[in-house]
């Protein structure tokens, strides 16, 4: 299949592209870093923070570079990263919200068993007389 560029290509699919950027628990973490730093941050903060090998970084800074949610800028030896669009920290923010809407949803599901009668002892197992 012939790749469209993304102005020929239906936006839904544009915005899948965008969250694979995201789907990896370090790129989030990344990202959140970034976020919260509210500037700049170094690879060599990025690796302290993360505690990976930087071959390992570095791939995961290339996939966020490759969906344009990081910028980066060389001086010397060192390389910073920033967040593209102040956007993506929104967009976090939001994720956040939404994951701990749906935990408490959950949770108050879970919580609303507690009420259900008890089963009492389950009949043993005939195979295992357990």
């Amino acid at each position: 299949m012939d790749r469209l560029p993304s102005s020929h290509r239906p936006l839904y699919e544009v915005k899948a592209n965008l969250f694979k950027g995201l789907a990896h628990p370090l790129r989030i973490r990344t990202l959140e870093i970034l976020s919260q730093s509210g500037s700049e941050v170094s690879v060599t903060e990025l690796l302290d923070e993360l505690g990976l090998e930087a071959s390992h970084l570095s791939q995961h800074l290339a996939v966020l570079r490759k969906h344009r949610l990081v910028t980066a800028d060389r001086r010397g030896s060192q390389v910073f990263y920033r967040l593209a669009y102040p956007q993506v920290a929104d967009l976090l923010t939001v994720a956040r919200a939404l994951l701990l809407e749906i935990l408490r949803e959950s949770q108050a599901q879970l919580a609303s068993t507690d009420s259900l009668p008890g089963l009492g002892s389950y009949p043993a197992d005939a195979a295992t007389g357990r």
